[in-house]
């Protein structure tokens, strides 16, 4: 890699959690520093020891861990870091339940946060200027004097300079003259034009020149990203933020996003390519651990990023890439996806049939077929956009590439709220060859008590079905007048190890729909196991 290096501090578990509904566990944050540790990020806050015992537990935990794969030198790498705050008004370090906290924690750097905006000296800590300036000074230089790294995260600076420059430029001086290795600039509200944050870099950087230069960007104002890259331009040489922009209110900025930016299109160097190309599985990683749903419009690595439906792009597209994609989708473990709807051209469907039929060209008789079937189940309310699995099928059928490995020959299901939990009953009869099967199941609703039964079925012939798993199901209601004879459409989405993909069904009888749909799944799980799809 060539270019000035950046580094990346990821506060994901820390600042990241604080976000609505993101959750970490203790063991969850191991198993998260080992996947950082692996991608080569530089530091990774893992919590406040002292604020919640599961950051206790976590910081234990990793006082015993051998590394990723038993390296011990992985601290040579990727420095732990723990958070907190200066000591109290009035307090002196050695006194400070928080500081005394971080050094026990047992991590590499330690970072403290303090005010530098004199809204929050006056009318929160209830103190003057000066005092702050201590706070902010000797707390830092008593973690220094144990041995620590120490960064002075500068809480709330860009409104604190903008409202009085000289004292938050002061209270940054205070943390380097208490020997901070480095000073980080917060836009914790969120709120502050680029302009300003470019003014705000500049001021320090002249100022005091401080050896690391962070910036910690909220996202209120919609804004991280562009204030984040911003900052750096104006001479930071470091960036905060979290995978999948996780963060309190409207989240922090976002390393899934800012990390190819700054080294695919400003040739910065943050990590390695290796790494780079593997950000998609690693920003996924990071939503499942968290149990978070992934946004799939992000940039760089969502589903969305490089999929293509108008069919002019996708002409252009496959003879050129770079008529409509910015980077190669390869450069960060992504790929491109070209979408398939009654707006779409040929040149869409022979890309797709081509996965299938390397050979098929646009003017093959069976493109024009596949258009025509197409828009007439779109007509009846199919979307193939979420439900490429479906689509899939329905191309392997119409190349002749495709049989169905069973038959479901008939089902039944039954609903009674006073069973209790398992309400629901179904029961299916399904043919595999030469045989058949008669199997019952219950279920919670009776969605789930006739995808228990399929599923009951088919694994003594298909065991391959025990080792999916259906992560969404979605119902619309497409015409809202017939009341609840209305036709609605079902998406499953369905995982199987690494492969997600969708499944559709379409009918005024929402079972009908739904059977429809598990059923695409359920032939796309044997037929990948096959070879066959995919």
């Amino acid at each position: 890699m060539s270019g000035k290096k950046i580094t990346v501090y990821d506060t994901t578990l820390r600042d990241g959690a604080q976000g609505e509904g993101v959750h970490f566990s203790a063991k969850d944050k191991l198993y998260y520093l080992q996947k950082m540790v692996e991608a080569g990020i530089d530091y990774v806050e893992a919590g406040w020891p002292g604020a919640n015992p599961k950051d206790d537990e976590f910081y234990r935990a990793v006082s015993e861990w051998a590394g990723p794969n038993g390296d011990p030198g992985w601290r040579s790498r990727t420095k732990l870091v723990a958070f907190g705050s200066t000591c109290r008004v009035g307090e002196s370090p050695e006194k400070s339940d928080s500081l005394a906290g971080l050094l026990a924690s047992g991590a590499d750097t330690l970072t403290i946060f303090g005010k530098t905006w004199k809204l929050h000296v006056e009318s929160v800590l209830r103190t003057n200027a000066q005092e702050n300036l201590r706070l902010i000074r000797d707390s830092v230089a008593y973690l220094v004097s144990a041995g620590k790294d120490v960064f002075f995260d500068a809480e709330h600076f860009f409104d604190g300079w903008l409202d009085d420059a000289d004292f938050a430029l002061q209270c940054v001086e205070a943390a380097l003259l208490g020997g901070a290795k480095g000073v980080v600039l917060c836009d914790t509200n969120g709120g502050t034009y680029t302009e300003e944050i470019v003014g705000g870099v500049d001021a320090v950087r002249q100022h005091c020149s401080p050896g690391v230069l962070g910036i910690h960007v909220h996202n209120d104002g919609g804004l991280a990203i562009a204030n984040t890259l911003a900052a750096v331009r104006a001479g930071a040489n470091q960036i905060q933020g979290t995978w999948n922009g996780f963060g309190e209110r409207c989240g922090n900025a976002n390393l899934s996003t800012l990390i190819p930016w700054l080294q695919l299109k400003l040739n910065y160097q943050l990590i390695e390519p290796e790494a780079l190309h593997n950000i998609t599985h690693l920003s996924r990683y990071v939503a499942e651990l968290a149990n978070y749903p992934f946004d799939e419009k992000q940039p760089y690595v969502g589903r969305s990023a490089f999929a293509h439906k108008a069919g002019m792009h996708v002409d252009a597209v496959m003879k050129d890439n770079k008529t409509f994609e910015h980077i190669d989708p390869a450069l960060v473990g992504n790929e491109r996806r070209i979408l398939i709807s009654d707006q779409s051209g040929k040149a869409n469907l022979c890309l797709k049939m081509r996965r299938f039929r390397p050979q098929i060209e646009k003017d093959d008789p069976l493109v024009e077929l596949a258009m025509e079937r197409i828009k007439k189940a779109e007509n009846e309310g199919f979307q193939y956009e979420t439900a490429e699995g479906s689509l899939d099928l329905l191309l392997m059928e119409i190349l002749g590439q495709y049989e169905a490995p069973f038959n479901l020959e008939d089902y039944h299901v039954w609903s009674d709220p006073l069973r209790g939990e398992l309400d629901s009953v179904a029961v299916v009869k399904v043919r595999v060859g030469d045989k058949s099967v008669h199997i019952a199941a219950e279920g919670d609703g009776p969605v789930h008590a006739l995808d228990q039964a399929l599923r009951s079925t088919l694994s003594t012939f298909f065991p391959v079905i025990e080792e999916s798993l259906l992560t969404d199901y979605k119902v619309r209601v497409l015409d809202g007048s017939q009341g609840t004879g209305s036709i609605v459409r079902v998406v499953v989405e369905t995982k199987h190890g690494s492969k997600t993909w969708g499944t559709v069904g379409v009918s005024s009888n929402i079972l009908r729909a739904s059977a429809m749909a598990l059923l695409d799944a359920l032939y796309l799980i044997i037929l990948s196991s096959q070879g066959k799809a995919f």
